[in-house]
């Protein structure tokens, strides 16, 4: 696929998206509370959080559909209170809900979409021509979006937000119902996208994008940033750098409960032992799960517990710390709805 041409350049010293002291309330409840972030022209910003974490009205405020009660977004430098049409057409928005319109055309769609930013005739058309050959649909144009699968309404969406040529790209979830393919042609677009120069913030639930995709990442939770750096940075704050995950066959000589009971027992045992290396573990619905300095010992030494207990390992799973670990290291496990 090709790429559009890349946004007007921008000093390197100038942030393309800076905000700073983000707070929103609605009534008495507090959405986002003091977040700040920046992004460079040719980065992607993963924003996490779990639900009800602030996240999509973080977005809104950062595009000016939402007004913020207090702190200051600037875009390529220009703050968004004071000039917000200058701010917004430097701004693409993909959101969460797709914004077509189905009983139109591809480039009746894109013809509406360039309206709001000025664009007609030829150079509308050259415009659409660009941004359909990224996202993968230049052979669709006279075709209706409702005839499309969700991965290529998903990628139509992309190509609207890019019609005007920002420099700054918001994406809220944007491949949320989509098919593996056009999972990957969504990445593919977007890598092209930042190596163009455009900057990029992208909230997303699945940590395995963020890993792919982000430069750095931006953890929220109940409003406020609870973390934020590159994935190796994010990883460093863990208590250790590996994990394992082992499931037990406790046998049948104890109930559910005491069988439950003596492994949490045991688990607690391992951590206060210092020689063993096991930073913390954790009993989730019937695996251990355990962060290690070193997976040689440590293994050795969660292994000889569950032989001594006269248990057996059912599977085991190792590996190095990962972004999931870190997400839920800050937010817990506790399910939000």
């Amino acid at each position: 696929m090709d790429t559009p041409p890349p946004p007007a350049p921008h000093s390197t010293a100038t942030p393309a998206l800076h905000a700073q002291g983000l707070r929103k309330r609605y009534g008495t409840r507090v959405a986002v509370d003091d977040v700040s972030l920046q992004v460079a022209p040719g980065e992607l910003l993963a924003l996490l959080g779990p639900n009800g974490a602030g996240k999509s009205s973080t977005i809104a405020m950062l595009c000016g559909l939402t007004p913020a009660d207090g702190g200051q977004v600037r875009v390529g430098g220009i703050d968004l209170a004071q000039d917000s049409a200058a701010c917004k057409h430097r701004i693409g928005l993909v959101t969460q809900d797709l914004a077509l319109f189905e009983d139109l055309t591809t480039h009746e769609n894109l013809a509406v979409f360039g309206a709001l930013y000025g664009l007609k005739g030829a150079a509308l058309k050259t415009r659409a021509a660009q941004v359909l050959q990224a996202v993968g649909l230049a052979d669709r144009g006279r075709d209706k979006p409702a005839t499309f699968s969700g991965g290529m309404k998903r990628r139509l969406h992309i190509a609207c937000a890019l019609l005007h040529s920002p420099s700054v790209l918001l994406l809220d979830e944007p491949t949320a119902g989509v098919d593996p393919q056009s999972r990957n042609a969504i990445f593919d677009t977007l890598l092209q996208l930042k190596a163009a120069g455009m900057a990029l913030v992208y909230t997303t639930h699945y940590m395995e994008e963020a890993e792919r995709l982000a430069d750095r990442i931006v953890i929220i939770d109940g409003g406020r940033v609870a973390a934020q750096g590159t994935l190796a940075e994010l990883v460093r704050q863990l208590p250790a750098t590996h994990r394992l995950d082992v499931l037990i066959d406790s046998g049948p000589a104890l109930d559910e409960a005491a069988a439950l009971q003596a492994q949490h027992r045991c688990l607690q045992g391992l951590v206060q032992q210092a020689q063993a290396g096991v930073r913390s573990a954790t009993l989730h619905e019937g695996r251990w799960q355990l962060q290690l300095d070193d997976l040689t010992t440590g293994s050795a030494a969660v292994l000889q517990a569950v032989a001594g207990a006269g248990w057996r390992v059912r599977s085991l799973a190792s590996g190095r710390a990962s972004l999931e670990d870190v997400f839920l290291q800050l937010t817990g496990r506790q399910l939000r709805d």
